[in-house]
C-alpha cells in the first residue's frame, strides 16, 4: 500500500478532513481534495503525478524535495497543503529547457541523480533572484541540499556556467 493509498483510506474512514484547494502548479490551475495538513510533496507525487520531486528525509533537512514557491526554494516534505493555496508552485517538471539543467548535464554534475531535482530548483531560485552570483553565493544557496555522491564542485560549476549562459 502506498502512502497515497493510506492517505486516501484515512480520508474515507474519517481520520482526516478532506478539503478542496486551488493551486497553480507549473503555470496550470489545479484542484486538489485532501487533508489540509498533507505535505505538498505527497500532493505533487501522489495526487498530481509529478514524480520529479523526491522524498529524501521527510524532515526538511536534505533538499531532495525542493520546489519553488513564489520564487523561493522550499522543502515540500514539511510544507502543509493549506500553506500553498493560491501560491505559484514550480517543480522540476515545470522548468522545461532551463539553463541550470543544461549545465548540469554538460558538467556531469549528477552522479546517482536522486537529489538533483531539488538542487536544480535551489539553483534556479538563486539565479532568478541573483542572476550573477559569485561562487560563495552559489555554495551558500546549495548548502541546504545534501548530496552524498561527491559532485558538489561540479554542481557549483554548473550553476556558475548557467549564470553566464543566461547573461
Amino acid at each position: 500500500m502506498t502512502l497515497g493509498n493510506v492517505q486516501s483510506l484515512a480520508l474515507k474512514t474519517g481520520m482526516g478532513m478532506a478539503e478542496t484547494f486551488q493551486l497553480t502548479v507549473n503555470g496550470t490551475e489545479v484542484e486538489v481534495t485532501c487533508d489540509r495538513d498533507t505535505p505538498l510533496l505527497y500532493v505533487l507525487r501522489n495526487h498530481l503525478d509529478l514524480k520529479g520531486t523526491r522524498f529524501g528525509c521527510g524532515l526538511g533537512l536534505c533538499g531532495a524535495c525542493n520546489v519553488i514557491i513564489d520564487g523561493r526554494a522550499v522543502y515540500s516534505c514539511d510544507t502543509p497543503l493549506w500553506s500553498v493555496a493560491g501560491k505559484e508552485i514550480r517543480t522540476v517538471e515545470g522548468l522545461a529547457d532551463n539553463p541550470v539543467q543544461r549545465m548540469f548535464v554538460e558538467e556531469q554534475a549528477a552522479q546517482c541523480g536522486y537529489c538533483v531535482s531539488g538542487i536544480v530548483m535551489s539553483a534556479t531560485a538563486l539565479l532568478e533572484h541573483n542572476p550573477s552570483p559569485d561562487e560563495h553565493e552559489v555554495r551558500t544557496a546549495l548548502d541546504n541540499n545534501l548530496c552524498r555522491c561527491g559532485a558538489h564542485n561540479r554542481m557549483v560549476r554548473a550553476v556558475l556556467r548557467a549564470s553566464e549562459a543566461s547573461s
